[in-house]
């Protein structure tokens, strides 16, 4: 069984049917302006619509307020939030509350230890996405982690794997990690922000979608 195929940062409708077409599981929309993938709220609204009963749509928050989220997760209702910060579980908890939706939680994963401290996410998250440590962007950045950090882990809650995912090494991935969901952004850029067919094609195919 091939493992689920998240392409995160869409930002178009062109790229969203594409990605759709070619065999994505999952889409990711990213409302946090800092990013060359953000998109507004109206736009996400109007992606996530467009996608709605094809894809599973996670909506990417970082960091933000509870009257942002509210009004973020109440507009776009996705079928998916993602918390891409320094989110506690009960703030997890809390936005659970508003709508009924998975929520995941992306975590940085340094070292052995960091694995330990995601067990505080038990009951809290329906996924952990395992990602680079966040340097000046939390995530999205097309660095990875040591995944041999994941080889044999016994998991609590389901999980995927992120950071630095291309065409060449996400065969690799799944393989070290076992990985049942892959997350892929930049690596299927031919810029920051504005994502590539081809390569969007190149990517579902190594992963066996």
């Amino acid at each position: 069984m091939p493992p689920l195929v998240k392409i995160c940062g869409l930002s178009t409708p062109e790229t969203l049917d594409a990605a759709i077409r070619l065999g994505a599981t999952h889409i990711g929309l990213v409302h946090y302006e800092p990013s060359p993938r953000h998109v507004d709220l109206k736009t996400a609204a109007e992606l996530r619509q467009r996608a709605q009963g094809r894809v599973k749509v996670a909506l990417l928050l970082v960091n933000a307020s509870q009257q942002l989220t509210g009004e973020a997760l109440g507009q776009v209702r996705p079928d998916i939030v993602q918390f891409h910060g320094n989110e506690t579980p009960e703030w997890l908890a809390a936005a659970k509350r508003l709508v009924p939706a998975e929520v995941w939680k992306a975590v940085g994963l340094a070292d052995a230890g960091t694995l330990e401290r995601v067990r505080k996410y038990d009951g809290a998250a329906d996924r952990i996405l395992f990602d680079a440590p966040a340097a000046a962007l939390p995530g999205g950045t097309g660095a990875r982690f040591d995944w041999s950090l994941l080889k044999n882990h016994r998991h609590t809650i389901d999980w995927g794997v992120a950071g630095g995912l291309t065409s060449a090494n996400v065969a690799q991935a799944i393989a070290e990690t076992g990985a049942p969901l892959v997350d892929v952004s930049s690596g299927v850029e031919s810029a920051p922000g504005v994502k590539d067919v081809d390569k969007m094609a190149a990517f579902l195919k190594a992963a066996g979608r």
